[in-house]
């Protein structure tokens, strides 16, 4: 017996990876609708290598009947349409900001906390965390277990797809007017991002922080541990797809790199590629289209009592956002919702 499922907003980055991945994973599906505004009705999206659906109009679905939606169009349209979902006797799996914080609606990554979707009856929805949260926590899980984690201080190198498709084709636009010498005039992001890093992802909050540092900050413990301090910077790099971090971390008792290294290649959803020779370490270009979030350059600080560092990577659209959902959703299938 499979599920019937939705896509809404099967029409951007997400969505399309949504797809993807519930594809690619078997997931057991009986029918599947794409869902996304009225302006795209019609547009087609594939599903698989053959099958090709044609996109509904999301605010004249009927939910009724249909078990799970994957959610992606928007903090807005979400706030509207994932609760007429849940009305409906429809689980939504929720991969906005909207419903991340409020607190009952459970916010998962399947390797970290599985156990909180059974907080789904709640309300019917389950939040999908944050990209950079997301790959942090997954790294944090096996240390946190080894040792405690105290404080996390850490530096993000963020893709443009984080901002979507128009996001990637201001990088590409940019980047190709700088070689035929063509006026540059930044549109989604505050400066030029062709050759450049930006210090800002999301609007600036009243204590200097941005919107994208507070939520790393408030999701690892919502979804980790509440007495876990954590300081973020977060910044946009002129890269397409995935995700890097600079992660430094203090543990409340001795963690040596060799029981660190250890714990994360046992860790489901880790792997660890730390040879400590040039090139020994992952960058965004060779995990693009992978599952895993990538751990190198593991190694003590020095500088404080029980201190380590290390850099992960990840793809964004996948583990950040896509893959995430759809194993909350296989969870969900097989402990929750059994046919």
């Amino acid at each position: 017996m499979g599920y019937k499922v939705a896509v809404i907003g099967a029409t951007g980055n997400v969505g399309r990876e949504i797809l993807q991945t519930l594809f690619e994973r078997d997931f057991p599906i009986d029918d599947i609708v794409a869902l996304a505004s009225e302006r795209s009705v019609g547009r087609e999206v594939s599903f698989g290598d053959k099958k090709i659906l044609k996109v509904k109009d999301l605010a004249k679905f009927d939910f009724k009947g249909w078990d799970i939606a994957l959610s992606s169009p928007g903090a807005k349209v979400s706030a509207i349409h994932s609760p007429r979902a849940a009305a409906a006797g429809c689980v939504v799996i929720d991969n906005t900001s909207h419903f991340r914080m409020e607190p009952d609606v459970p916010l998962v990554v399947p390797e970290v906390n599985p156990q909180a979707i059974a907080g789904y009856k709640k309300r019917g929805i389950i939040a999908n965390p944050n990209c950079s949260t997301i790959q942090m926590v997954v790294a944090l899980k096996p240390l946190h277990d080894l040792g405690k984690i105290t404080r996390v201080v850490v530096s993000t190198y963020q893709s443009v797809s984080g901002g979507g498709k128009e996001a990637m084709d201001e990088l590409f636009e940019q980047t190709r007017a700088i070689f035929v010498n063509d006026a540059i005039t930044p549109q989604k992001f505050p400066k030029q991002i062709a050759f450049n890093v930006i210090p800002q992802i999301d609007v600036f909050m009243e204590d200097g922080s941005t919107k994208e540092e507070w939520k790393m900050t408030v999701e690892t413990c919502k979804i980790l541990d509440p007495d876990i301090a954590v300081h973020a910077t977060c910044v946009r790099v002129p890269v397409f797809v995935s995700h890097s971090e600079a992660v430094n971390v203090e543990f409340a008792r001795p963690v040596s790199v060799e029981q660190a290294t250890d714990a994360l290649r046992d860790a489901p959803g880790v792997v660890v590629l730390d040879t400590r020779e040039p090139g020994g370490y992952a960058t965004p270009i060779e995990t693009t289209g992978d599952d895993p979030v990538f751990v190198s350059r593991i190694r003590k600080d020095p500088t404080v009592k029980n201190g380590l560092s290390f850099w992960c990577v990840a793809d964004n659209l996948r583990k950040g956002a896509a893959l995430n959902a759809v194993q909350i959703a296989e969870v969900l299938a097989r402990d929750y919702l059994k046919k």
